[in-house]
């Protein structure tokens, strides 16, 4: 059996922009004095002339990321999640989102498994913000392959994008002939007809772990992958949900406002169904191990298992 390849999300970002740099020279990076951890010194290595460090000011970098998108350019604006989201959150409503602009927001170190970092770095409240931006795209990547590509994706689109990359290596799982990436388009990575499991982020492969333990109990989870919250794709959710009955939200974030909330809304409208949400139930984090983390809050395979097993023991 080969082994499986982990990569960190954050790496991809840096990668894919990379590509994107040499191929299209209206590409532009900022970054907001974290281009270590972002990994975008990578691309300022490659262009420096194309590299703009808006030192620590991430509300200033989101402005000159506007600034820049207004000349035609894409700029890609890159700093970590908390920063992006939280601390910059009225600039990229006002001056990106409002005004309609064609920047891309690289966010890194999202989530619980920032680790050591702890709870002041620990954003798991981004998405929930980024969705209430009209017009913003949300993307959430479950690996390397994905992350790529939404980053290709999201200069292809126009109009502003939220990217969410993580710190944690994660597992390659895209890596097949067939993979294809669309905005706003879900994939089943796995059918059944008893439950579904709706992940996001590197919870998908965590989802898929915990389905292949249910079915070695005979229970038949169908596990989609939704990489973009928004647009959501709502034809393949109510779909399962009428072909399942019962369905699970899996989500590095607070269970207020993300995929798991996203989801509630479009089958409380269009076909009630039972929903449990599986992620951080609104608390903040601590520090401590990404892994360990993951495992405390019930993110990891074990823990999906076991509440989507106790789910339908309540609901059966």
């Amino acid at each position: 059996m080969s082994e499986v390849k982990m990569i960190a999300t954050r790496e991809s970002y840096a990668s894919a922009l990379i590509e994107l740099g040499k191929k299209y020279d209206n590409v532009v990076v900022l970054d907001a004095d974290l281009a270590g951890a972002t990994k975008t010194a990578k691309f300022k290595s490659e262009f420096p002339d194309r590299f703009i460090n808006c030192g620590i000011a991430e509300c200033n970098l989101m402005g000159v990321a506007a600034g820049i998108a207004t000349t035609g350019k894409i700029p890609f604006a890159s700093t970590f999640a908390m920063f992006a989201a939280g601390r910059a959150f009225e600039q990229v409503r006002n001056s990106i989102g409002y005004t309609a602009l064609n920047v891309k927001i690289g966010a890194t170190h999202a989530g619980i498994s920032v680790g050591e970092d702890g709870a002041s770095h620990q954003c798991n409240e981004d998405i929930a913000l980024m969705r209430t931006i009209p017009g913003m795209v949300v993307i959430n990547p479950s690996d390397d392959i994905e992350a790529k590509a939404a980053v290709f994706a999201a200069y292809e689109h126009n109009g502003p994008v939220y990217m969410r990359f993580g710190r944690l290596a994660v597992p390659v799982i895209n890596d097949s002939p067939e993979y294809k990436f669309e905005l706003g388009k879900g994939i089943t990575l796995r059918d059944g007809d008893d439950i579904t499991i709706v992940a996001t982020g590197l919870c998908v492969s965590a989802a898929l772990e915990a389905a292949d333990k249910l079915k070695s109990e005979g229970v038949n989870a169908r596990v989609i992958n939704i990489h973009t919250i928004k647009p959501l794709d709502e034809d393949l959710i109510v779909k399962a949900a009428k072909e399942t009955g019962k369905v699970v939200v899996v989500e590095e974030h607070s269970v207020i406002g993300g995929l798991g909330s996203a989801v509630c809304d479009v089958l409380s409208e269009k076909y009630p169904t039972l929903v449990k949400k599986i992620g951080i139930q609104d608390v903040f984090g601590e520090s401590g191990p990404a892994v360990k983390l993951l495992k405390k809050y019930g993110l990891d395979a074990e823990g999906i298992y076991s509440q989507v097993k106790d789910f339908i023991k309540e609901n059966n």
